[in-house]
């Protein structure tokens, strides 16, 4: 016999079995886009090579030592104003201001620098010429800086510089005679117990007399190079360039922006001193410490308006300078 279900049962019984709601569908997950490092813009680095001679070597300048006074410390204080500006500058002295030495340091900054990055090079000491083999020059002459052993024309500097990538920014301060423009006028007269930076012309001549087969290989290796260069683009480099159309090829090849500022016009001497050359005096005067406020040309200006009548300052511009001229002297 059955037995009866209870209420309870019959309940449950009835009941039917409750429906599972579905499980809730998390929504799809999207993947977090990837976070891109920003990369910071490089950081301009500098270089600079300061070059000062109160001699040379009598065997390479046929017995004349050529002394100063001034120049090792030109040099020195142009290092002080890089380092200032957070600069490493190598320093290269008389006896260390080697041709070697001084094409060596230029070389490797040429290699080391890239866009936006800045070679300051300053030199401090006698200007001389030697005989031009090209026909290219005027007046038959080239100028040259007096390393202690030798030589540095200004072809080899325009080739060195032609080397720099585009977009380094270059500064050459020249503190010695024949650094303006390629007038290479006679200089005036001096006043007793002045000292100009000058190789006098005697001097010169028998000095390239003696070195003849070095200087005119080393102006023929220069001719080389220039065959390669471009025709000269006229807002490449300013009309003393030109003269020359070797040092007009050259000057069309520079990429970097350059700016050089001189001691005196060629129809002048730039004079030593007790302590600073005249020119790097009045410099250092203007640039006060890092005082100075102003862009490369208000700063030459300042220079120049300081300098006596006799030694005129001269500012050249070679290459893509308009952005460089417009930034504070000096700042990396």
């Amino acid at each position: 016999m059955a037995k009866k279900r209870t209420s309870s049962q019959r309940s449950r019984a009835g009941k039917a079995p409750a429906a599972r709601k579905p499980a809730a569908r998390k929504p799809p997950q999207t993947k977090k886009p990837a976070k891109t490092k920003e990369i910071a813009p490089k950081k301009p680095v500098a270089a600079s090579l300061h070059l000062g001679l109160n001699s040379v070597d009598p065997a390479a300048y046929s017995g004349w030592s050529g002394p100063l006074a001034a120049c090792e410390f030109d040099a020195g204080d142009m290092a002080g104003v890089a380092t200032s500006q957070g600069m490493t500058p190598t320093v290269l002295l008389t006896m260390d201001a080697t041709r070697a030495k001084a094409l060596a340091a230029i070389r490797a900054a040429a290699k080391r620098l890239e866009s936006g990055d800045l070679f300051f090079l300053s030199y401090s000491g006698h200007g001389g010429q030697v005989d031009d083999v090209s026909g290219e020059e005027e007046d038959k002459l080239d100028e040259t800086w007096c390393l202690y052993d030798g030589q540095f024309i200004d072809d080899e500097l325009y080739l060195e510089l032609s080397r720099f990538a585009k977009g380094v920014r270059v500064l050459v301060l020249s503190d010695s005679c024949h650094s303006g423009t390629v007038t290479r006028a006679q200089p005036p007269a001096l006043a007793p117990g002045e000292r100009p930076k000058l190789m006098p012309s005697a001097i010169a001549k028998q000095v390239y007399a003696d070195h003849k087969d070095f200087y005119d290989r080393l102006q023929r290796d220069v001719m080389k190079a220039s065959k390669s260069a471009a025709s000269l683009d006229p807002d490449a480099a300013l009309a003393h360039v030109a003269v020359s159309a070797r040092l007009g090829r050259l000057a069309a090849k520079c990429r970097a922006a350059v700016i050089l500022i001189s001691g005196c016009q060629d129809n002048q001497t730039s004079m030593d001193g007790d302590r600073n050359g005249a020119f790097t005096e009045q410099l250092l005067r203007v640039w006060n410490g890092g005082a100075y406020r102003g862009n490369y040309a208000k700063f030459y200006a300042a220079i120049k308006a300081g300098m006596r009548r006799s030694q005129t300052p001269n500012l050249f511009q070679l290459g893509p300078t308009a952005a460089f001229a417009q930034q504070q002297p000096f700042s990396v």
